[in-house]
């Protein structure tokens, strides 16, 4: 299987990314990346897979099942915490904008039809993890506990201040156990250019899976717009080099009848966590909020 998908290898069209189940060689996570010129609508159908519409530049406007969502959306995704919308499967989204958008839908495959709903960007929880250079935000848009509206979907969004550690200690989640839950996983990749805040392909990071009996053992260059598919073993670290601050979609699904994230660390570096207890948090974490830049 072939892990690593590099900005590029999984366009469709003008779109960034298209990557179904099939395309990944499992069976239930999905992402797509659309861009939408201003002016312009797209009519997008779901089939078998409920999803999220996150604004990852622009705004715009989501119809579905009769009711329409403006997404006030964001410049950047290192410049604001966005609102979103779940959406049901077996739907027909039409999807417009005035100003150009480019948009991110996290998928999976379910059996429940729920109902659309509206996120706004004031009620998503962002939290501070980690300590010293492993300090990071996490922003809980779509997590269970935070928002439990969904069958099968958990996504969550992270940013890594240039020269930070994040996805550590190394974990994973492929065993249904009382503490891990299996789960498909796929990250996407945006890296700010110089300024901190525009994707750009000058600036990188660095990323690792890897399994313990060595089936699978992969340390990548990763650079903006890239996907990275995560079907088991240990991930983390994700390294954001000095001067380009990383940010990455996850998206998580699997088969247990209960959405989770449980995860298991690697434990020959689980005993890294207990060493943040005598650090000081990087002070440039949280990033962004519902406001928008934190401390900038």
């Amino acid at each position: 299987m072939n892990l690593h998908r590099p900005l590029g290898t999984l366009a469709h069209g003008a779109d960034p990314v298209r990557l179904t189940p099939e395309d990944a060689g499992w069976a239930y996570t999905g992402l797509r990346v659309l861009t939408i010129p201003a002016g312009a609508t797209r009519t997008v159908a779901t089939g078998d897979s409920e999803c999220f519409v996150l604004p990852l530049a622009g705004g715009l406007a989501v119809e579905v099942d009769g009711q329409r969502f403006e997404l006030a959306g964001r410049e950047s995704v290192f410049t604001r915490v966005t609102d979103f919308v779940y959406i049901p499967r077996d739907s027909y989204i039409t999807l417009s904008t005035k100003d150009g958008v480019e948009v991110a839908l996290p998928m999976a495959r379910c059996t429940r039809r729920l109902a659309p709903k509206y996120g706004p960007a004031e009620n998503i929880p962002v939290e501070v993890r980690g300590s010293g250079n492993a300090t990071r935000q996490v922003t809980n848009f779509g997590v269970p506990g935070v928002w439990d509206h969904a069958d099968k979907l958990n996504a969550c969004e992270l940013i890594t201040p240039d020269g930070n550690w994040s996805s550590y200690p190394p974990h994973k989640h492929d065993t249904a156990a009382e503490n891990e839950v299996i789960n498909e996983e796929i990250y996407y990749f945006r890296i700010a250019g110089r300024d901190g805040v525009t994707p750009s392909r000058e600036g990188f990071g660095m990323h690792r899976t890897y399994t313990a009996d060595g089936s699978i053992a992969e340390d990548v260059t990763v650079r903006d717009g890239d996907v990275f598919l995560i079907p088991r073993g240990y991930h983390g670290p994700c390294v954001a080099a000095p001067g380009y601050p990383m940010y990455y979609l996850n998206v998580l699904a699997g088969p247990a009848d209960d959405r989770s994230m449980a995860f298991c660390d690697d434990p020959s570096h689980t005993w890294v966590r207990q060493e943040w207890e005598k650090q000081v948090d990087d002070p440039r974490c949280p990033v962004t909020s519902a406001d928008g830049r934190v401390n900038r």
